[in-house]
């Protein structure tokens, strides 16, 4: 049997990965009349009142949305919405496997930004946060910047805010290694979709402004109106780098590529006119922007990318099922720069001595899930404390 008839045969099994479990059983009348009706009708009535209570005596007040449009799936692009499924449900069990998180996964059309907004809020009073996911971009910064405005719940995107997170807590543990401040790094991203302007936004915040951002296009700047108003926004301008520049170019000096690109848009020869120990992150899956085989022979310091099958595994799964644990448990209904900033650092602090093949944790290494929800609960405390102090 080939690898891909295993993978079919395990998704048929059970037509898919999840299943919805309940937690009581009914044996009799008795139970019947308690857990559905007559008595439900106790639950309704106060929900009439107070629609808020369905947190603590409905499901909603534990159940993520995970949805898709299946526009930017990562390495097969626009797919549509059905083929973009397995994705958010092979995440849905990710949640429940490594946090208990209950998520649900959902595919809607690629409909107008209004048109997804409203749907999305139109089925909101059934969940505690939405998880956004492989929505492809300006678009995606659209819907979640209006869903967050109008929802009372947390509104994430791991294409940007889960990318960003473990890419911010890697290039912390990489400066160290290289015997370099973080926070005076050049940075290149290469490509200027969610995933990059998400990390150049959370770098910023972080204190690291020298950013360099090349797309398709060449280099990034913000009087260019070929790039969107997101990608302008976080355009740097630099002597020496010519609108439009190719990568080869743009990237002489940098002490880091961050690729959240494609396959094979790095060579060698553009390793050697970056500064002395540069940084790569090469995190296109499923093939980076550069064959690890052509690494050792460069002078490259610190390579990492999102593959299981090398060191550093570059991986959003350290994020997100800790930090809607997280943000389900202590009730914070936003995700900004300055948790996430928390959630990178703690990420960071999970390894202690870091080496040039260990910047990251591993995505089963004990202790993550549970140090991203602390950090979590760590920034809610926080903040109150701030909020008390300017009290």
């Amino acid at each position: 049997m080939s690898a891909n008839d295993e993978i079919l045969r395990m998704h048929a099994k059970h037509e898919g990965v999840l299943s919805i479990k309940s937690e009581f059983e009914v044996h009799d009348k008795q139970d019947l009349g308690e857990l559905y009706t007559p008595g439900v009708a106790v639950l309704s009535r106060m929900l009439e009142k107070d629609p808020d209570l369905r947190y603590r005596y409905t499901m909603s007040g534990k159940l993520v949305a995970l949805i898709t449009d299946g526009s930017a799936v990562l390495g097969l692009g626009d797919i549509g919405p059905s083929a973009g499924l397995p994705v958010v449900e092979g995440k849905a069990l990710l949640y429940k496997d490594m946090a208990g998180v209950d998520a649900i996964p959902m595919a809607i059309q690629q409909v107008s930004v209004d048109d997804f907004v409203d749907t999305v809020a139109n089925i909101s009073h059934s969940f505690a946060g939405i998880h956004l996911e492989d929505i492809a971009a300006p678009r995606c910064f659209e819907i979640e910047e209006k869903l967050s405005k109008r929802l009372d719940i947390p509104v994430y995107h791991d294409d940007q805010e889960g990318t960003a997170i473990v890419i911010l807590a890697a290039l912390i543990n990489a400066a160290k290694v290289v015997g370099k401040n973080v926070r005076k790094l050049r940075v290149l991203i290469n490509g200027a979709g969610a995933s990059g302007i998400a990390t150049a936004r959370l770098l910023r915040a972080y204190g690291i402004d020298d950013l360099v951002l090349v797309d398709v296009h060449g280099y990034v700047t913000a009087s260019d109106e070929v790039y969107n108003a997101y990608q302008r926004a976080q355009a740097g301008e630099h002597r020496g780098i010519e609108p439009r520049a190719p990568l080869g170019e743009a990237i002489r000096g940098c002490d880091v590529f961050v690729g959240l690109s494609v396959a094979d848009v790095l060579d060698p020869a553009e390793i050697s006119s970056m500064a002395e120990s540069p940084i790569v992150f090469a995190l296109a899956n499923p093939k980076p922007e550069i064959d690890p085989r052509l690494v050792p022979g460069t002078k490259t310091a610190v390579f990492a990318t999102g593959s299981s099958q090398y060191p550093n595994q570059v991986n959003n799964v350290l994020a997100y099922p800790g930090l809607f644990k997280g943000l389900l448990a202590s009730g914070l209904k936003r995700v900004t720069p300055g948790l996430e900033v928390s959630v990178a650092s703690s990420l960071a602090r999970l390894v202690a001595h870091p080496a040039a093949d260990r910047i990251i944790p591993g995505v089963f290494d004990p202790g993550v899930v549970e140090a991203v929800s602390q950090a979590v609960s760590n920034y809610v405390a926080e903040e109150g404390k701030h909020k008390e102090d300017a009290a």
